[in-house]
């Protein structure tokens, strides 16, 4: 009950009201230099009554709860001392300085929570991606189960576009499997007997039966799960400035009132100290500092979901990138067209290649047609088309006949691949690029490779990382190769393949555990877990899941890697302006206790020195959001 009450008069609206009553205490005081009579005496009650209940009530229940519940030096909070001088302040009959110091505290409270409150979606969708059926295979019958009735050794039937609901070993069958929600990785992955396949991924094409090895809890997208729900569990909330000053400010506040009423015997002048050191301009240092960021921000493309994260990103020195969606754009296209014939030239193979593979469903197939089409060449329609899922395709085209596929796939109709061929191959592997061999009548006549697209502004931004002094590190589920040559073209030199989500989470861990600061970009449902893990994730928000932009702190909306650097700058420049600020205040609270000592200032003309700080604070923060950091 007493916490429904709590509030609800610390919402926005009681608040407001609040700030309302506050100002109709101050006009009348603001009008009599003036000569200008205002009705605010007419009042039967004075209106700050309603700003000290409204705004007061919560500070004191708050006071009062960190008494009695909060363990050790924790029991002396900030709003001790606000209330401590509220109260003084009531008994010396000064509502006004009773009701600021209270509206102050309760404004600062809401800007703080603008700035923390987060969306907490994610983890339901990742549960979404659980499968919840599954084809049993028994005695030659077929039947679908509820995915929790699975048990180890069961023989498993994966049909084309179907989830996997468990992890297990192909028995019988080749596919390929769409893994990007355990690994990212831009292509799917050709499976054949022996192999392992993974819960939650996807069967693209042939039709496998798998033998079930780990079930329900113990899956890879469970434990996927699990790491997202601890990671959640471990996020420490931020801890304001104030409340960690909080130990000393009240002892001090306390002290110096007592010392002043011993030596003037004049209860105004300590009334006056209590009001004038009340950190009200310190509790909104930092709030408004980060709500201006957060809007610098906003403007930029960039959400930033808590004043946290905005912190820590400046404290960074080490980042993190996925590869696929994240550095590059997680499409592939056709990057080298090498016919083997001279007579034949690129656009001839290509054309070949495209004609076979158009009736394919394999992406592959589909970027070799697209390229096709983008430059304009005619395709002839092919017939007794074939394909052997996730190995390659053959076709008649024109009278000719043709393969498009692996290099085990042309070995098993007898072509041999040799020479010039295999030496392309090669060199193709070492750069992380897929190949299509293409073979007319027997005979192989060129490669087609496919790669994924880097980033543009990807190695400038590495640049201007490095220049800052930041390590950056590769973390990708793809293989080695791959991984190598996309990080050097983006100027990575520390690279880390083949990682499952959870060995990224053990990478980002040994990061942070050798004493860097860590910040993770990712795109992917693989990458939520190291998102959380990281002292700061950051999302690809426009073209990442929802998953990735939920778990991540910080999210680009725009996919513009270029805006990391501002990041951090935008970062350090909130640190610079919450230090300025903190010093202004407790400058201002400095010299209003000297002025209250020498009985230059009451308890009414403190509470409005003391207003002035707050705003100056607020001045400051507003400069903030109109800075250029790009």
């Amino acid at each position: 009950m007493l916490n429904k009450i709590d509030a609800f008069l610390s919402g926005l609206p009681m608040t407001i009201v609040s700030g309302v009553f506050l100002l109709l205490t101050l006009t009348p005081h603001l009008a009599q230099p003036f000569g200008i009579t205002l009705p605010g005496g007419s009042f039967p009650i004075d209106p700050a009554w309603v700003t000290v209940l409204i705004s007061g009530l919560p500070l004191l229940y708050s006071a009062i709860w960190s008494l009695l519940c909060n363990p050790g030096i924790r029991k002396i909070s900030s709003a001790l001392l606000i209330s401590i001088a509220m109260l003084a302040a009531i008994a010396i009959g000064d509502l006004f300085a009773a009701g600021e110091v209270a509206f102050i505290m309760a404004i600062g409270e809401l800007l703080e929570e603008a700035t923390t409150n987060r969306a907490k979606k994610g983890l339901k969708q990742l549960i979404g991606l659980t499968p919840t059926q599954g084809r049993r295979v028994r005695d030659g019958r077929e039947e679908l189960i509820p995915a929790q009735q699975i048990l180890p050794g069961d023989v498993l039937r994966i049909l084309p576009g179907e989830a996997i609901p468990v992890d297990g070993t192909i028995v019988s069958g080749q596919t390929s499997v769409d893994q990007s929600v355990m690994t990212g990785e831009s292509l799917p992955v050709d499976k054949g007997v022996g192999e392992e396949v993974f819960c939650g991924t996807i069967n693209r094409f042939g039709s496998i039966d798998i033998t079930a090895t780990k079930v329900g809890q113990d899956s890879s997208l469970q434990r996927l799960i699990r790491m997202v729900q601890e990671a959640e569990n471990h996020q420490a909330p931020m801890q304001r400035i104030v409340d960690r000053a909080a130990s000393w400010l009240v002892p001090a506040a306390l002290l110096i009132a007592v010392l002043a009423y011993a030596a003037t015997g004049n209860t105004v002048t300590a009334v006056t100290i209590l009001v004038v050191f009340c950190p009200c301009a310190l509790v909104l240092a930092t709030p408004t500092a980060i709500m201006a960021a957060i809007g610098q921000a906003t403007k930029h493309g960039v959400i930033i979901k808590s004043g946290q994260a905005l912190e820590r990103m400046g404290q960074v020195d080490t980042i993190a990138f996925d590869k696929t969606g994240t550095l590059t754009y997680g499409r592939l296209e056709v990057s080298d067209v090498l016919p083997l014939r001279p007579s034949l030239g690129e656009d001839g193979l290509l054309a070949w290649a495209a004609c076979a593979e158009a009736k394919s469903e394999h992406p592959l197939g589909k970027a070799i047609v697209a390229c096709a089409k983008a430059r304009g060449l005619a395709l002839t329609e092919s017939s007794a088309f074939q394909m052997a899922a996730g190995r390659g395709v053959a076709a008649q085209v024109a009278g000719r006949q043709l393969l498009c596929g692996s290099e085990a796939y042309l070995l098993s109709h007898g072509v041999a691949v040799e020479g010039q061929a295999a030496k392309a191959l090669e060199r193709l592997r070492t750069q992380g690029k897929a190949s299509i061999l293409v073979a007319e009548e027997g005979r192989c006549a060129g490669v087609i490779a496919l790669s994924d697209v880097l980033r543009p502004e990807a190695r400038q931004m590495v640049a201007r990382l490095d220049a800052m002094g930041t390590r950056t590190v590769l973390l990708t589920g793809d293989s080695p190769q791959a991984a190598a040559h996309f990080a050097r073209q983006a100027g990575i030199s520390q690279v880390r393949a083949q990682l499952l989500p959870e060995e990224k989470v053990q990478n980002v861990e040994s990061l942070r555990a050798s004493g860097q600061t860590v910040c993770m970009i990712g795109d992917g449902v693989n990458d939520a877990p190291a998102l959380k893990a990281a002292d700061v994730g950051v999302a690809m928000g426009s073209m990442g899941s929802d998953i990735a932009v939920e778990a991540a702190d910080i999210a680009l909306m725009g996919d513009d890697l270029s805006k990391i650097p501002y990041l951090k700058r935008l970062s350090n420049a909130t640190a610079a302006t919450i230090k300025l600020s903190i010093t202004l205040s407790m400058g201002i609270n400095l010299a209003a206790i000297v002025l209250s000592l020498l009985g230059l200032l009451t308890p009414t003309t403190g509470a409005l020195v003391h207003n002035a700080g707050s705003c100056f604070v607020v001045l400051i923060a507003a400069l903030l959001y109109d800075r250029k950091f790009a």
